[in-house]
């Protein structure tokens, strides 16, 4: 874990991937955790509170709130949409066009931890909206194989594309569900991609950059990280 920003109200991360945010299995270290392990050691009150989340297996710059205060309206910014989050994402194939929208509607099955495109009319089913633009293109299973390994997947590969992914709603596993439904899956996604190699590899996911208001001083802050993991430091 690093530390990019912290005051009395808030404390800012980059979460590494495979590190959760919050679980119940008291054997593994969480972010909640490793925070209050790190406030404790400070001499300060051990408590955290999580307003927003990022999946196990992603990577990124996540926000949590010392006092209840902030969490409050930390959290009231997260429905209202006025915290804005971006990710890095690499995915299969090529797009039809650089810049794009993707709309659809979601429904999470609690059951399986897996959330899936439905229908509008389909009960339960939630409105979800990204915006994204394509960076970099990788073409080639020579190439691709230097960026995922030689493995079974990349052969059959023929494009990798490094997109930014800007987010409108936060649904359950919504860039990963979203970019699988329009054919592109996440590289290293076991839960969406059937193409994904067996064997492990981080999830091809960053959350690059946050912005929003200081819960108590209402200024405008933004946040912004370079990828850590293997496979981003091959495009960046």
């Amino acid at each position: 874990m690093e530390i990019i920003y912290e005051d009395r109200e808030l404390v800012v991360c980059h979460k590494m991937s495979g590190v959760p945010v919050q679980t119940a299995d008291i054997r593994q270290q969480d972010m909640v955790s490793i925070l209050k392990n790190y406030l404790v050691a400070k001499k300060e009150k051990a408590e955290i509170f999580v307003v927003h989340r990022l999946d196990q297996p992603v990577e990124g710059v996540i926000v949590f709130a010392k006092t209840k205060r902030a969490a409050s309206v930390l959290s009231c910014q997260i429905q209202k949409n006025n915290m804005k989050k971006y990710y890095l994402a690499l995915v299969e194939g090529k797009f039809t066009t650089s810049v794009g929208v993707l709309e659809d509607y979601l429904v999470r099955d609690g059951k399986s931890n897996i959330s899936k495109v439905v229908p509008k009319s389909t009960r339960g089913a939630k409105a979800a909206k990204l915006f994204y633009k394509v960076k970099q293109e990788v073409i080639g299973p020579e190439k691709i194989a230097e960026v995922i390994g030689n493995n079974k997947s990349s052969a059959q590969l023929q494009q990798i594309s490094l997109v930014s992914v800007r987010l409108e709603t936060g649904r359950h596993h919504q860039i990963r569900v979203q970019m699988a439904h329009a054919g592109h899956p996440l590289i290293g996604d076991k839960k969406y991609n059937p193409n994904c190699s067996i064997t492990y590899m981080p999830v091809g996911l960053c959350a690059n950059e946050i912005s929003f208001s200081h819960p108590i001083t209402g200024k405008e802050i933004k946040f912004v990280i370079t990828p850590k993991g293997e496979l981003f430091q091959k495009f960046i």
